[in-house]
């Protein structure tokens, strides 16, 4: 169990809107553009000698732990099961297509939707077990699966009317499945068709942190006499997937990434974007955390699946980025600057962020400029 954060009163706040990649704005540096920040000394941190299949991650999900955990996400199993009952009217008669089907659980709530036919595609060996799943749910008839990779797989219909998958890693993109969605979009869904989620944003907060920053960064300074410093480095780099009270955040929330599935380009994955984050209070700010939401606009009522502080917890938790040292913060100051994402180049389902912050207020800290590595 996670060692519990030192939580504060957070004040309400408004979220800002993504700034397009190339757009100028008051929270850029005067001396470096968008594209300039994404592309200068961003060195992509080390693999420390880890070394894996290259279809390790379609072979993890054939293990049925991985499925347990995501099938028993109350907020993630029930917000598609909602977003689909929702959406009745668009799925009877429908021929729908299921992206990394898993167990086949998206697969089963399409059918008893009333879709006409069900295609899942499911890399990894569980395809075996999900296709007796549908037979034993009757609805063997309705529900075909193809096990493959959705780039080399042939489906049994030309075009589909709808596209469900729940794709989303942490960071939202880690994993890089979206591309295999956005993939099948452009090969498959018919014009007008429908995306289920339809619209995903990725949100950024500052957090007070210190307490907890020590237990897992300041561990590696000594330990039982010894200097493990060298160690405290990389971990520094390592975002810490954790669950985060909403008390802690110091800031309002940023929109740093606003996603239209039914227009987005596997090329805009990769972004640079301006923040700006106004202090609600005075405090220490030790790290940064970032959470994502989706939402099914095309059901109604509009279904969102929120992975929020302050929201019922997720297997996705949030992502805390933290600061190679704390920014002391009052009541009205701001912290800007810049957040670069794109894969990784040795290994795509990872993520390389680089992340610059400047506080302008009563204490000012000059542009820092920190890489992590989401792995």
């Amino acid at each position: 169990m996670s060692k519990p954060r030192k939580v504060a009163k957070r004040p309400a706040g408004e979220a800002f809107r993504w700034v397009p990649k190339g757009e100028d704005s008051a929270a850029s540096s005067p001396d470096i553009s968008l594209e300039e920040f994404r592309r200068s000394g961003w060195e992509p941190l080390p693999d420390k000698g880890s070394t894996s299949l290259k279809d390790y991650y379609f072979n993890s999900y054939a293990r049925f732990g991985i499925h347990e955990d995501m099938l028993k996400d109350k907020v993630r199993t029930g917000s598609y099961m909602q977003a689909v009952y929702n959406s009745k009217h668009l799925f009877r008669g429908k021929v729908v297509l299921d992206i990394g089907a898993g167990t086949g659980i998206l697969c089963l709530f399409a059918a008893k939707a009333g879709a006409r036919q069900v295609i899942g595609i499911e890399c990894s060996d569980i395809a075996g077990f999900a296709k007796c799943i549908a037979e034993g749910n009757g609805f063997g008839d309705v529900i075909t699966y193809v096990q493959g990779k959705v780039e080399e797989v042939e489906l049994p219909v030309d075009k589909v009317d709808i596209i469900i998958s729940e794709w989303m890693g942490y960071f939202l993109i880690y994993e890089s499945m979206l591309d295999s969605v956005l993939f099948a979009r452009d090969k498959w869904l018919r014009e007008g068709g429908h995306m289920f989620p339809d619209r995903a944003r990725i949100y950024m907060a500052a957090i007070e942190d210190a307490e907890y920053k020590e237990d897992k960064i300041g561990f590696w300074d000594h330990i039982r006499g010894f200097d493990f410093s060298p160690v405290q480095e990389l971990v520094l780099q390592e975002p810490i997937s954790d669950i985060v009270n909403d008390t802690a955040l110091a800031t309002a929330p940023c929109c740093v990434l606003e996603l239209d599935l039914k227009k987005i380009k596997c090329s805009e994955l990769d972004f640079v974007a301006p923040y700006s984050m106004r202090l609600q209070r005075k405090d220490f700010i030790h790290a940064l955390v970032v959470w994502f939401d989706v939402s099914f606009e095309a059901a109604v009522p509009a279904v969102v699946l929120s992975t929020a502080p302050g929201q019922p917890a997720t297997h996705w938790k949030q992502t805390v980025l933290y600061l190679s040292e704390p920014l002391v913060a009052h009541q009205g100051d701001v912290i800007s600057g810049m957040l670069a994402v794109r894969k990784n180049k040795d290994n795509p389902r990872d993520l390389d962020v680089k992340l610059s912050y400047t506080l302008n207020g009563q204490v000012p800290h000059a542009c820092t400029v920190q890489s992590f590595r989401v792995r």
